[in-house]
């Protein structure tokens, strides 16, 4: 038997469309909730976001916060905000952007490791230093880390995993000019998913999680992906092949559902990154590191979190 952990309030980064904001309305639902923070960058789409929401929930819960996940200073402006402390924390912006390896932003960051990494975990760190995470923080992750065959993406391999690697991987310089934007969003997520267990450890009272939210139909990310691909999972893959391949797509409800679960079901460990079985992209939720052995290395955790901290001022 399973026990929940009440949540009153919680934040969630990307929260205007997809799962973010499937998340928030599940969310919302629950008898525990007295605030969601949706955490966006345009404000228009925050506040349609906001008022959609409350006509399909009934509730009166939501708050907008404004930030771009891009730019640390933003982030920071925006934690200034918040006075007081929220229960969980879910980094669900992300996704994979970027047509090449090369375009950087001000951090030293390229855009897909920006977009993916850094105002999530500067946001982490500035709450932290305020004493404004009381329970949980979820990473989302993918199982492109551990590899999806069927989409030509190989398991994560790097040559020593070292900081010096991992700053290469998140500046872009890693991949030279064989970028490929669905396996470096691959690499970046391993980058991410390391330092979320490299948190583990170093804030042994908190629970820092990682959760895939699967293959979910009815999202935007194959939309940042090139026109082939796009148009094969689109309109080939996720409606007619992987329906019939059995635990393969899901619905947006479904993949929202691993991140309300990751934060409220205590059977979800912290240090410990959660996703399909292997070779699958739906079904149950199980510990990545049983067959992706290189996450449980602490070593590699702790170099992803010197990296990251080499663009971070």
């Amino acid at each position: 038997m399973t026990h929940s952990i009440a949540n009153e309030s919680s934040l969630i980064t990307g929260a205007n469309a997809g799962l973010g904001k499937e998340t928030a309305r599940q969310l919302a639902l629950k008898r525990e909730t007295k605030k969601v923070i949706l955490f966006c960058r345009n404000r228009a789409r925050a506040e349609a976001a906001k008022q959609d929401l409350e006509a399909k929930t009934g509730k009166r819960v939501f708050e907008i916060l404004i930030g771009d996940v891009t730019d640390a200073n933003s982030v920071r402006r925006a934690v200034e905000e918040i006075k007081e402390p929220i229960d969980a924390v879910i980094l669900n912006a992300g996704g994979v952007v970027g047509k090449t390896a090369a375009k950087l932003t001000p951090s030293g960051m390229n855009e897909l490791s920006a977009t993916n990494i850094l105002g999530n975990v500067v946001l982490v760190l500035e709450l932290l230093k305020r004493d404004k995470i009381r329970k949980t923080v979820l990473s989302v992750s993918a199982e492109a880390v551990p590899g999806v065959k069927m989409l030509g993406v190989k398991p994560v391999s790097m040559r020593t995993s070292s900081v010096d690697e991992f700053v290469a991987v998140l500046d872009g310089s890693y991949f030279g000019d064989k970028f490929n934007a669905l396996q470096a969003y691959a690499y970046v997520k391993y980058a991410e998913t390391m330092w979320t267990l490299s948190m583990a450890r170093k804030y042994p009272q908190l629970k820092f999680i990682v959760v895939s939210p699967g293959n979910t139909s009815g999202t935007q990310a194959p939309n940042a992906l090139p026109l082939p691909m796009r148009i094969m999972l689109k309109y080939v893959m996720m409606p007619i092949v992987f329906p019939l391949m059995g635990e393969m797509v899901h619905t947006l409800e479904v993949g929202a559902k691993r991140f309300v679960d990751g934060i409220s079901d205590e059977q979800y460990k912290s240090g410990v990154f959660y996703a399909s079985k292997e070779g699958k992209l739906s079904g149950d939720m199980v510990d990545q590191s049983t067959f992706f052995t290189d996450l449980k290395n602490t070593s590699f955790q702790d170099n992803a979190n010197e990296a990251i901290h080499h663009f971070i001022n």
